[in-house]
C-alpha cells in the first residue's frame, strides 16, 4: 500500500502529545511493515529546510516526505466553506491517507483514517481556546462523515465520541498510545539530573507536574491541595515544579500561587526540551497528574516508565492508563489531592512499590503494540 500521514503536528516547533502520538505509531508502522510506502506529507508556505529539519528525525530511511509549496493554514480555514480537494496539492496516488488531529478535508483520493483524541470541547468547552473550539464545531462533524475509519487513544474516548456522535459507533477503533522506553527510563545518567534542575531553576527535592500550563489540567486545584501539604508539614515538604509551555487561560494559575503566598515554593519552569524530561522526572520525588480530562494521559505513563511514582485523578481515561499502579485522587477534591500527595510523601515503602508496578505497567504499552492494533485497522478497509 502506499499510505500518507497527514505530517502536520510533527513539524511545529514545540511538538504536542498529538505529535508524539503520531510520531511514534508511525516510525514503528514504517519499521514493523515495510512492506509498504509511507510518507508525511505537509504544506509549508515558508522556511521548508526548517520543517524538513524537524521531520527529518522520524523520517529517517523508512518514511519519504512531500512538500506542497502553500499555505496550511489558508487551506484549512478555507476548506471550511469551500470544498477545495486535497488531492489537488497532494495527488492522487495514496491508497489510504491518515489524520491525526482530528479535521479530514474535503476530496481525499482513497480510503481515509482519522485520529479524534477526545472530546473535550464538547464536555468542558470553557477550557478549550476559541480558535480551536471553533475548529471543532465547524469541521469535526464533516470531519467524521468523511472518514472511513475513526481511531480513539482508549474506551473512555471511544464512550465519549459514541454519545456526541452515536451515528458513528460502527467505525470507531481504539488504538491505545505507546510509550518511548528509550526515552523514558529509570536514568542512567545520574549526572544530568543536577544539570537540569539548575536549567530550570530547581532546588531541592520537588513533586513534578510536566505538560501544558492550562485550565483542564486542574493546576488551581493542585495549588490549593500543595497549600494544604504545606500548612501541614512545613517546610519540609518538596517544591512543587510545574513544568510545561504555557496553554491558554493561565493568567489565574499565576495567580492562585501568589495569593496563597507560594511564590518561593511553586515553581514554573520553561518549556522542557525533550533531552531534558527523561532527567527532570528522574528526578522527581513523584510525578502529580490531577487532570480533569484526558483522552489517554501519556505524562503519567511516561513517568512510570522512569520507575517515578505517580499521583493521577480518577477522571477521564487516566484510571484505564495507571490502572492499580498510581495514587488516585478526586479531581474535584483539593483535601483528597493534597492527601495523595501527603502519602507519597510520608511512604517510602509506597513510593518504591509504585515505582516497581508503573514500571511493569509502562512496559505494556509500546509503540509497537500500538502500532500493530493501528495496521489492523488499516487492513479492515482492505
Amino acid at each position: 500500500m502506499n499510505i500518507s500521514f497527514d505530517a502536520v503536528p510533527l513539524i511545529s516547533d514545540r511538538m504536542t502529545g498529538i505529535g508524539w502520538c503520531e510520531a511514534g505509531q508511525t516510525m514503528a508502522l514504517a519499521r514493523l511493515y515495510p512492506e509498504n510506502r509511507y510518507t508525511y506529507s505537509f504544506f509549508s508556505r515558508k522556511d521548508d529546510h526548517i520543517k524538513l529539519e524537524r521531520i527529518a528525525p522520524f523520517a529517517g530511511k523508512n518514511i519519504n516526505t512531500r512538500l506542497v509549496h502553500f499555505s496550511g493554514y489558508i487551506y484549512r480555514a478555507a476548506s471550511t466553506f469551500l470544498p477545495v480537494p486535497y488531492s489537488t496539492f497532494f495527488g492522487t496516488s495514496d491508497d489510504l491517507t491518515h489524520f491525526f488531529n482530528y479535521i479530514v478535508p474535503p476530496g481525499v483520493k482513497g480510503k481515509t483514517v482519522v485520529t479524534v483524541h477526545d472530546m473535550v470541547y464538547k464536555a468542558f468547552p470553557e477550557t478549550v481556546r476559541a480558535r480551536t473550539k471553533y475548529m471543532l464545531n465547524s469541521g469535526l462533524k464533516q470531519s467524521m462523515n468523511r472518514a472511513d475509519m475513526i481511531v480513539t487513544d482508549s474506551q473512555f474516548s471511544k464512550d465519549e465520541i459514541i454519545k456526541y456522535f452515536p451515528q458513528h459507533s460502527d467505525k470507531i477503533r481504539v488504538v491505545q498510545c505507546g510509550v518511548d522506553l528509550e526515552k523514558f527510563r529509570p536514568c542512567t545518567e545520574p549526572e544530568r539530573i543536577p544539570e537540569v534542575k539548575k536549567s530550570l531553576g530547581i532546588e531541592g527535592d520537588y513533586f513534578l507536574y510536566l505538560g501544558t500550563i492550562e485550565p483542564r489540567k486542574n493546576l488551581e486545584r493542585l495549588i490549593k491541595a500543595y497549600h494544604i501539604c504545606t500548612q501541614r508539614i512545613g517546610s519540609d515538604l518538596p517544591k512543587l515544579v510545574l513544568a510545561g509551555g504555557k496553554g491558554w487561560l493561565y493568567d489565574s494559575i499565576f495567580a492562585k500561587v501568589t495569593e496563597l503566598g507560594l511564590t518561593d515554593r511553586v515553581i514554573f519552569t520553561k518549556y522542557v526540551p525533550s533531552e531534558d524530561m527523561n532527567p527532570l522526572m528522574c528526578g522527581a520525588v513523584a510525578f502529580v497528574f490531577p487532570s480533569i480530562y484526558e483522552g489517554f494521559g501519556m505524562p503519567p505513563l511516561e513517568a512510570m516508565a522512569c520507575g517515578v511514582p505517580v499521583l493521577a485523578s480518577d477522571a477521564a481515561s487516566l484510571p484505564e492508563v495507571t490502572g492499580d499502579c498510581a495514587v488516585i485522587c478526586n479531581a474535584y477534591s483539593e483535601e483528597s489531592i493534597a492527601e495523595g500527595l501527603l502519602r507519597l510523601y510520608d511512604d517510602t515503602a509506597l513510593r518504591a512499590d509504585l515505582s516497581r508496578r508503573g514500571l511493569e505497567r509502562a512496559s505494556q504499552f509500546t509503540w509497537d503494540a500500538s502500532a500493530k492494533q493501528l495496521y489492523n485497522v488499516y487492513k479492515e478497509l482492505f
